[in-house]
């Protein structure tokens, strides 16, 4: 009877961390793979759909034109995740799919020009996440204490929440892309291969994990002074990474069943949590000073504040969520790294004034050595009905950041809304953005860019 009670938790909690806003929902896509319903698979999918309207920064060309701007639609997100609870204990999770797939690039490999492999077209499916785990102490209601084993490749990556957040249910449109700060350099979409311990200690959550990151070899600019030296992901015969993330629990305890934190609960929850974190990579980036190569750590560190909190009347079904990270990142001397999420933009060679250190499109200055705060909140407005058609949650959000770079910081912001149709599972965003445009180390302008974008979950 203890064995059937738990299992019926570690399903609530699944589902839990799923089903925000949405209780007909239910259990989703699971089959069962015994008669009792205590072994099971489940299959989650998702697509989420952008439509664009984008500032370039100067000396941007789209296709062999010259464009100072674009809009254009794209598939941001295209997955799956299965699971299967094979035993009380023993679970196996598969996470593939596409991302960034637009009408000039994200195709698969080597699809360029015209034709059925033209630019854009046909991307390759990958796996995000593949690992096995076993708990070895099972969470139960009586206990204060757990711990789950497991490796492959995963995303228990420690340093902040929104490092290991849930693509399905952002407050504001999407991360901001630093929190993930190996993207697809040391790291496979903000995955490495490893092992990893997470459990519960009494009102603490701990996630632990030894890596293996991914090679990257780019090689740094000889330079005559140390002053100059810029640092650049080169690790050698890469060294074993070292992550972990501690979290304090103050009110509803949140599930740690998978990996992925949310974004908003819809006040479907009451949270207040306080957590640190840090990832560590000895000798994992690389200078050239005078001809003599020097290797450097990565450290990176955070700390956070999450809330989500049902506030007013609860017919009223009013809720806030606000969330607060400051990371600082050293990745070695002036280390810095520029990205544009779907960028469609490529630069102009015959463009004649002066163009964005950070290269054309939509690319800005996003990940460095330096600081970073960010800060994002959001309000659940009220319903006038039992089981309204729409529910709306207008958000914003702000970030500092300060590159040792670069001479100047910059500050950008977002705002935009979520109307949820059915929860998480069928909403629409709409987001704009601004992002700092860099033309000079000293000199920093603006730039904008509107998105839309339709998520369906199942």
């Amino acid at each position: 009877m203890k064995r059937l009670y738990l299992i019926a938790g570690l399903l609530l909690a699944s589902v839990a961390g799923y089903s925000q806003g949405s209780p007909e929902y239910g259990g989703g896509l699971k089959f069962n793979l015994d008669t009792t319903g205590t072994k099971y698979m489940r299959i989650i999918a998702w697509n989420q759909i952008w439509f664009k309207s984008t500032e370039f920064n100067p000396g941007t060309m789209v296709n062999g034109e010259e464009a100072t701007s674009s809009t254009d639609i794209g598939n941001r997100r295209l997955r799956f995740l299965l699971y299967a609870q094979v035993s009380p204990r023993y679970l196996i999770l598969t996470h593939f799919g596409i991302n960034n797939q637009t009408f000039t690039n994200g195709g698969a490999v080597s699809s360029t020009g015209t034709g059925g492999y033209g630019a854009g077209k046909k991307p390759g499916l990958f796996f995000h996440d593949a690992w096995n785990e076993y708990a070895v102490v099972l969470p139960q209601a009586d206990k204060k204490f757990s711990l789950t084993l497991g490796g492959g490749l995963h995303y228990y990556m420690g340093l902040s929440r929104m490092t290991m957040a849930s693509t399905l249910n952002f407050l504001t449109l999407d991360a901001p892309i630093f929190n993930w700060p190996l993207i697809e350099n040391s790291d496979q979409f903000a995955r490495q291969m490893g092992f990893f311990a997470k459990g519960k200690a009494g009102k603490f959550e701990y996630r632990l994990s030894y890596n293996k990151p991914f090679a990257t070899n780019v090689a740094p600019v000889d330079v005559p002074t140390a002053d100059a030296a810029v640092a650049v992901d080169n690790n050698g015969n890469t060294k074993w990474s070292k992550a972990g993330y501690i979290e304090y629990q103050f009110l509803d305890q949140e599930s740690n069943f998978l990996p992925y934190k949310v974004g908003t609960y819809l006040g479907t929850k009451k949270v207040f949590n306080i957590g640190a974190g840090f990832y560590n990579a000895p000798e994992s980036t690389k200078t050239s000073v005078a001809g003599e190569i020097e290797k450097h750590d990565m450290n990176l560190f955070a700390a956070d504040v999450f809330a989500d909190l049902p506030v007013g009347s609860p017919e009223k079904k009013m809720a806030l969520t606000a969330y607060s990270v400051f990371y600082n990142y050293d990745f070695g001397p002036n280390y810095i790294r520029n990205i544009g999420i779907m960028n469609v933009g490529v630069p102009n060679p015959d463009f004649a004034g002066a163009t964005a250190l950070a290269g054309a499109g939509s690319n800005q200055p996003l990940i460095g050595t330096g600081n970073i705060w960010y800060t994002q909140a959001g309000f659940l407005l009220p319903s006038a009905a039992e089981k309204p058609m729409v529910r709306i949650q207008p958000f914003g959000a702000f970030t500092y950041k300060n590159f040792e770079a670069l001479e100047k910081s910059s500050t950008q912001f977002d705002v935009g809304a979520n109307f949820f149709i059915n929860g998480h599972h069928a909403k629409i965003t709409t987001q704009y953005s601004t992002r700092p445009v860099y033309t000079a180390l000293d000199d920093v302008s603006s730039k904008g860019e509107f998105i839309m974008q339709l998520q369906i979950y199942l």
